[in-house]
């Protein structure tokens, strides 16, 4: 066993790593059955995810791939080892074990820790992190002087996540709360662009979180929902225990309703490889309600691994949407390549103001990284019992909170299979309804593109504070901390999608006049054959007659000159008179007119002032 100074060395690594997260003396840690991990095989670009010296983003991630190869011996040498080989990646190898294994393959002592976090609710709490005794950085086993040294860059233990939701409460209550669908569909300004047609037909959106339960609710209104995906160490496809999954993708429909959710089911231990699993279904859009809270860098060796996840999602041309946090620096609801949701309250009388549940914060670890990006719905603080949706009966999170009274109770049965929850775990879904509307009105739109018209086309907020656990930022007018840009405007976001999808425009030139058939010119008629004369009989020769004698001859008298006979002119025939056409103009008129009706083409400036004057609320939806 290793001395206790390079576990105090470690310590302190960690300490500057983690969320200024603060180890706890009261209770002792909880030790699972089964310790999860992502093995990093050797990179083909020789660079190891584990290096913080780089920047990971879209342009940069495949240096972190691994050859087949490589990965497969690994997975081999891991199997031969004891471990489960839950999942493999071109980055990473999902791997499960109890504890012993570890310590055994990677010659090390594997530590668990109780750390204070802050959990679902926003409530802080201690929970179980593990690292190993000579660890190089809190989180990351070292390969080095093992047998796997060769083939493999270092072992990321995962971390417990967290659902970013609210307590919750009954459908039947006095105080204020929006209903699904057709308050929050209003509230992110959708109605109109389903009345136009755009409703997320064909757009996939992929939700990885607690499961999905086959409640009525979906059924009876006809939402698309594809089998649950099991990720890895997951069972029970139709079983909700928490129930979160299963509420927040209500959200999904209420702004997208004819989008198709594509649920992946996770057990929050074990989050990278969910994430994998939805990466592998080839959807549109991923949205998360769920992350960490990570106030200081650089990131743990299992937030490094889930990174290049999301930055490999993006470059692949997947929109990946994550909550911001409610009180926490969430974390990938800061990643650079994610759009990240914070929260707005609608008032009764519908004015706006920014939710305080809700986080917004400066990213400590990425430079110039604000969180959110723009907002959905969430309530307010204590508990943000804000919107009451549809979950399993008798789970988790319509249990927790039975009975008692508002907001500090649920005041209602313990198995009504609905409960009013929130928090930005209702505004990353919204986003992404709002994103499948978009995508579905100009599906060529890069995750980029996606976000760059959510973003400008968001209602400015200006009132409120975010939640005093993040930053408590106030609204201002324009983009601030405590809101983004707004409130999502998921109709003024597809119609700008929609012309920008257009491109540079010709307008149809006018139909040239179809001219008059001239008539056919009369054929003339065949004469007819004039009859044969019949032949004449021959009469009989009459007899010689005797000759009578010759007179004399008189003088021959001179001849007359003859006048020339002139020849007779041929008759000039009388040409038939033509039918007169219209009457219509030169080649020349006719070009100039049709310049004239034809005007310019729109070009790429002009589809930008539409845009804007779109955003800038110069042009109403209604009147196009």
């Amino acid at each position: 066993m290793a001395t206790r100074a390079p576990r105090k060395a470690a310590r302190t690594k960690q300490s500057k790593a983690q969320s200024r997260r603060t180890r706890k003396a009261a209770g002792r840690p909880t030790i699972p059955p089964l310790l999860f991990a992502e093995v990093s095989p050797r990179s083909v670009g020789g660079m190891s995810m584990f290096d913080m010296s780089a920047r990971i983003d879209p342009n940069i991630v495949s240096n972190y791939m691994s050859d087949e190869q490589t990965i497969a011996r690994a997975a081999a040498r891991l199997e031969e080892a004891g471990f489960q080989i839950l999942q493999i990646s071109p980055y990473t190898i999902n791997i499960a074990a109890p504890i012993k294994v570890y310590e055994v393959a990677f010659k090390t002592k594997v530590i668990a820790e109780e750390l204070s976090t802050r959990k679902s609710g926003g409530v802080v709490d201690t929970a179980t992190f593990f690292t190993a005794e000579s660890a190089p950085r809190f989180g990351l086993i070292s390969t080095q002087g093992t047998a796997f040294e060769s083939l493999i860059e270092g072992v990321a233990i995962e971390e417990p996540r967290y659902p970013f939701a609210a307590l919750p409460y009954a459908p039947k209550v006095a105080y204020w709360h929006l209903e699904v669908p057709h308050d929050v569909s209003l509230g992110c300004n959708a109605d109109q662009a389903h009345r136009s047609g755009t409703t997320g037909r064909g757009v996939r959106v992929a939700m990885v979180d607690s499961g999905h339960f086959a409640h009525p609710f979906f059924a009876a209104r006809g939402y698309r929902v594809a089998p649950v995906t099991l990720a890895p160490a997951t069972s029970d496809p139709a079983v909700d225990d928490n129930g979160h999954g299963t509420a927040e993708s209500a959200n999904i429909f209420a702004v997208a309703p004819d989008a198709e959710l594509l649920p992946v089911k996770m057990n929050f231990a074990n989050s990278t490889a969910a994430f994998n699993a939805a990466v592998g279904l080839s959807p549109d859009i991923i949205t998360c309600s769920w992350g960490s809270d990570v106030r200081s860098g650089p990131l743990s060796p299992a937030n490094q691994t889930l990174a290049i996840a999301i930055a490999d999602a993006v470059a692949r041309g997947i929109v990946v949407i994550f909550a911001a946090g409610n009180g926490h620096f969430g974390f990938p609801g800061q990643h650079p390549d994610v759009i990240s949701a914070g929260g707005v309250f609608i008032q009764p009388d519908g004015t706006l103001r920014a939710s305080d549940y809700a986080s917004g914060f400066a990213s400590p670890i990425y430079s110039g990284r604000n969180a959110p990006d723009l907002c959905g719905l969430v309530g307010m603080l204590p508990r943000a019992a804000y919107i009451m949706l549809p979950l399993q009966p008798g789970c988790a999170i319509d249990t927790g909170s039975a009975g008692g009274t508002h907001p500090n109770g649920d005041e209602t049965a313990t198995d009504d299979g609905w409960a009013a929850i929130s928090g930005t775990s209702a505004a990353a879904p919204q986003l992404a309804g709002a994103a499948a509307l978009v995508k579905q009105a100009c599906p060529r739109l890069t995750p980029a593109e996606v976000r760059d018209i959510l973003v400008r086309t968001a209602i400015d907020v200006t009132t409120g504070n975010c939640n005093p656990a993040s930053s408590g930022a106030s609204a201002a007018a324009g983009t601030d901390l405590a809101t983004g840009a707004g409130l999502v405007n998921a109709t003024a976001a597809a119609l700008v999608a929609k012309i920008r999808c257009l491109g540079p425009i010709r307008p149809i030139g006018p139909i040239e006049p179809i001219r008059p058939i001239r008539p056919i010119e009369p054929v003339e008629p065949i004469r007819p054959i004039q009859p044969v004369e019949p032949v004449r009989p021959v009469r009989p020769v009459e007899p010689i007659r005797p000759i009578q004698p010759i007179q004399p001859v008189e003088p021959i008298r001179p001849v007359q000159p003859v006048e020339p006979i002139r020849p007779i002119q041929p008759v000039v025939p009388v040409q038939p008179i033509r039918p007169v056409g219209p009457v219509g103009p030169t080649s020349a008129m006719r070009e100039t007119q049709q310049s004239q009706l034809e005007g310019q083409p729109i070009t790429a400036e002009d589809v930008r002032a539409l845009e804007d004057m779109i955003v800038q609320g110069k042009i109403e939806p209604s009147n196009l």
